[in-house]
């Protein structure tokens, strides 16, 4: 796979109705909608700025279901970065990530050089059946960042993204491209190594 391509694709999983389509519309439409419709596999993409070029960062929110395993082998061999969405009011939700993140291990070989972000989503929800510190523990033994959303609330989303850009060293990536600001983030990016959402 070519490292310089020019786009950056974010692949993510998670079970049936955890809020990943949430998660992903929030995040690029700035929407939400409260019926819950099964995705088979929808791609979202948006301009951004990649190495001082601009580049398509490419989104594809994954079916929850089972029923497609070589789709799921497809994106993971061609993402660049994952989001493991659970749902803080599913146990269940959390463990069904289990056998995806052993089969980015395996097809990725090297995790560590990947970003992988585990999110507990609704968070809004008043019946939790998990706790912060669980997916902060699940987080580490598996040497990922963790961040808890509310795509229903937009709490943490924008904050989602920026952080998975933080977490790519092999290029500079960024959701800001717009002239002026982007130079700018360019001499902070410099600087830092890091990656920033405006």
């Amino acid at each position: 796979m070519p490292e310089q391509s020019n786009d950056y694709r974010v692949v993510v999983f998670g079970a049936a109705g955890v809020g990943k389509s949430s998660l992903v519309l929030r995040f690029v439409k700035g929407t939400f909608r409260d019926t819950y419709i099964p995705t088979v596999e929808d791609t979202y993409r948006q301009v951004i700025s990649c190495d001082k070029s601009v580049c398509t960062l490419q989104i594809t929110d994954t079916t929850g279901s089972h029923q497609f395993p070589a789709m799921r082998r497809l994106s993971i061999a061609k993402g660049h970065a994952f989001i493991l969405v659970y749902s803080v009011t599913s146990r269940q939700s959390m463990e069904d990530l289990q056998p995806i993140f052993e089969q980015i291990c395996q097809i990725k070989e090297d995790v560590r050089k990947i970003p992988i972000m585990l999110v507990g989503n609704k968070t809004d929800e008043s019946q939790r059946e998990l706790d912060a510190s669980e997916g902060r523990a699940l987080a580490s033994k598996w040497k990922c960042s963790f961040m808890e959303t509310s795509a229903k609330t937009n709490c943490n989303v924008q904050e989602l993204f920026q952080e998975l850009l933080n977490l790519e060293e092999r290029r500079a990536v960024s959701l800001q491209v717009d002239g002026k600001k982007a130079k700018q983030l360019g001499q902070k990016e410099k600087l830092r190594g890091k990656c920033c959402v405006m």
